[in-house]
């Protein structure tokens, strides 16, 4: 009797992994996600109608506090070590409960510069522990799934958390606002309450996930149970580890005490991940285009309406948003770093038509735009599950913390650093930004390459690429 096999349900399909067990995480990253885009978009109006302080004055507060915050990623590092990536992150979205609640008494601006210090202390420790928390909830061969999954899950989170922002603008003054404030304030403590009660449970087999690749050595598959830094040594994690590693201890036991003392000098001397920092800088400083660049080059630059930026960052979530799944779920198929790669001739070609529109008449600009912005989002949901899952199966389990909250580090001093260099470039000339940012994804894979010969990848994910 002939047997038939049932179809494959719909949201695997879609590129969505398997939740099941995970749900208090994925709510838990939800409110997160919620509460990060409400507050970067509702703070400088919140204390300019609020407080007696002037708006410059508030805006100066506010760089000083997420300056003196930069360094809290090296902090975070060693308490995932020694205390597991979960309770890390719980206990950032309590700090960021502290400075919620500050707001509501901060009149001043030492006091402005204390609140947004401690929630931006909290949002540092939360998204340093973040890649973390995929690894706990992910098996490894479907880990490129789960980080396009979160990306796809936090852009969308963070633009709705950005409307209800414009639509507390409307609510006036007062206790309108103060009550948004304690509300996003409930539901961090209900986002750490969700992550202290959440017990991922070990990835070791091929439960809704695959065998463990056969080609691996025996370090790389270890079962979730296996001590892996007794096998692997510092800095390294055997010969597949640009394509994945294998299934890692859960991480919620304290490390021993000899691996504690391994610090970020073990990081630094680990020059394959060193070469990961360097692409992933050059990645950051891509993703400033719609931060910073767009609207003052399509203005001031191209003398298009202000209304044609609008159109391009919607366009740029809304396909973020619906293809950064199955994108991710292709990528899963081919080597990492070739993804990366892609991605980076992508950005190239889309900041070169950038700057190829400035000479071109409006028509073609129009058009062009949007086609140069499919380039660049492509580029994003190519790169990102791909770069964070090398970032976590480069870097040794016992001390994965100080790796990720290196990594995270290149992405906060990207952040502060893109925004002068390039409003320093745009002063000297309307297109060097976007030329700048060209050169720069380029630069990524002179810097792939060399990373894949020293790890002289030979897996079959691998080969398929």
């Amino acid at each position: 009797m002939a047997t038939t096999l049932a179809p494959e349900p719909v949201w695997p399909r879609l590129g969505i992994p398997r939740l099941t067990g995970n749900g208090r995480f994925v709510s838990a990253s939800l409110i997160d996600s919620l509460g990060t885009g409400l507050i970067m978009a509702f703070t400088l109006v919140y204390f300019a109608r609020t407080t007696p302080v002037s708006v410059t004055a508030i805006g100066a507060a506010m760089t000083l506090a997420r300056l003196l915050a930069l360094p809290v990623s090296l902090v975070v590092g060693p308490l995932i070590d020694r205390f597991s990536a979960r309770r890390t992150a719980a206990w950032g979205n309590l700090v960021s409960v502290c400075g919620y609640l500050g707001f509501l008494w901060a009149s001043s601006v030492w006091q402005i510069v204390l609140v947004v210090f401690l929630v931006q202390v909290g949002h540092t420790t939360y998204w340093t522990s973040s890649s973390g928390l995929v690894v706990l909830a992910s098996p490894e061969d479907r880990r490129t799934s789960w980080f396009g999954f979160m990306t796809a899950l936090r852009n969308t989170a963070m633009a709705i958390g950005g409307a209800l922002a414009a639509f507390a603008f409307t609510l006036g003054e007062g206790t309108a606002l103060h009550a948004i404030v304690m509300g996003n304030a409930a539901s961090y403590v209900l986002a750490a309450t969700l992550l202290f009660l959440w017990r991922p449970a070990p990835q070791n087999g091929p439960d809704a996930a695959g065998a463990p690749h056969a080609t691996g050595t025996a370090t790389d598959n270890a079962t979730a149970g296996d001590t892996a830094t007794a096998t692997v040594p510092v800095g390294k994690a055997g010969p597949e580890r640009l394509d994945a590693a294998g299934p890692e201890p859960l991480g919620e036991t304290a490390p021993e005490p000899r691996e504690v003392r391994a610090g970020y000098a073990t990081v630094l001397r680990d020059f394959d991940y060193t070469l990961l920092i360097g692409v992933n800088a050059t990645l950051v400083f891509g993703q400033m285009l719609i931060k910073v660049l767009l609207a003052i080059y399509i203005v001031d630059a191209l003398k298009l309406p202000a209304w044609t930026a609008g159109a391009l960052i919607v366009v740029n979530a809304a396909q973020v948003s619906l293809t950064q799944t199955l994108v991710a779920k292709r990528t899963e198929k081919v080597r990492m770093t070739r993804a990366i790669m892609l991605a980076a001739v992508l950005n190239a070609a889309a900041f070169g038509l950038f700057a190829l529109l400035y000479v071109t008449p409006d028509a073609v600009t129009y058009a062009g735009l949007f086609l140069a912005m499919a380039f660049f989002t492509l580029a994003e949901v190519i790169a990102f599950p791909a770069v964070d899952t090398l970032s976590v199966s480069m870097a040794p389990a016992h001390i994965r913390g100080r790796y990720l909250a290196t990594y995270q580090l290149s992405w906060t001093v990207g952040e502060v650093a893109a925004p002068g260099l390039l409003t320093f470039l745009l002063a000297r000339g309307d297109v060097l930004p976007m030329l700048f940012l060209l050169g720069l994804s380029l630069v990524a894979i002179p810097l792939l390459l060399a990373l894949e010969r020293r790890a002289a990848t030979t897996s079959t994910i691998g080969e398929r690429a």
